[in-house]
């Protein structure tokens, strides 16, 4: 069975609930919560995910003090090895920050917290992440962030939309102003993923309101089945 890391940073809060909606998907699974200082490149992960919440506080701005710690160096260090990466919410922020992912993240375009379902759509899916999705495939997931709103210049977006996995905002779902409904990015191959949406909060029927059906599952089913053939 694949091991794979839940990276946890001083303010992560969502590393708890990834361990339960990966045990809840395979309760097989060998997944870990990995404090930042005890990460290591060279710990046999085959995957690894940077969870949601408020690394540092979001001092300075969302995910800038976790993108410059040694564990972020590792992280990079990981990913030149082809390890999927997954960044969630502030995990995406982080990513970002790291420049793992093109883009620049602002304050939501309504300047309050937002905490609600949306629904997404999948543009080009590749990579271990997006391996049992199609394109215009429709996902539902929650979002919940100050600071979620993706910005990416003209000359990088055009640099990514014909080659990199994307998952926007249905246009009347876009909780933040982000620029072309982005609400996740994947590298050209897909192996460095990062989206603002929760998937772990999307795995239960019981978590979802009316209208709307979970879609957080097959991401975690996706790099599973990519790890594991035959999964």
């Amino acid at each position: 069975m694949p091991k794979i890391a839940i990276l946890k940073f001083p303010g992560t809060n969502c590393d708890e609930d990834v361990l339960r909606s990966l045990k809840e998907v395979d309760s097989g699974v060998k997944a870990e919560i990995v404090w930042h200082k005890d990460f290591r490149v060279g710990g046999g992960w085959d995957a690894v995910i940077v969870p949601g919440g408020f690394s540092y506080g979001d001092w300075l701005r969302a995910g800038a003090i976790a993108a410059r710690s040694r564990a972020m160096r590792e992280l990079a260090e990981a990913t030149t090895r082809g390890v999927p990466v997954l960044g969630i919410c502030n995990g995406f922020q982080i990513l970002v920050e790291a420049g793992l992912l093109k883009g620049a993240f602002l304050p939501n375009e309504s300047g309050r917290f937002i905490c609600r379902w949306v629904r997404l759509r999948i543009d080009n899916p590749k990579g271990p992440w997006l391996s049992l999705t199609r394109s215009g495939d429709e996902l539902h997931m929650p979002v919940a962030h100050g600071e979620g709103r993706y910005y990416i210049e003209e000359r990088d977006y055009e640099s990514v939309v014909s080659s990199s996995p994307i998952l926007r905002y249905l246009p009347s779902d876009n909780p933040n102003g982000s620029s072309y409904n982005i609400a996740g990015i994947g590298t050209e191959d897909g192996y460095v993923l990062g989206l603002m949406p929760h998937p772990e909060r999307a795995v239960n029927s019981l978590l979802a309101p009316r209208g709307f059906k979970p879609g957080g599952e097959v991401i975690f089913k996706s790099v599973l089945h990519s790890l594991k053939p035959g999964w």
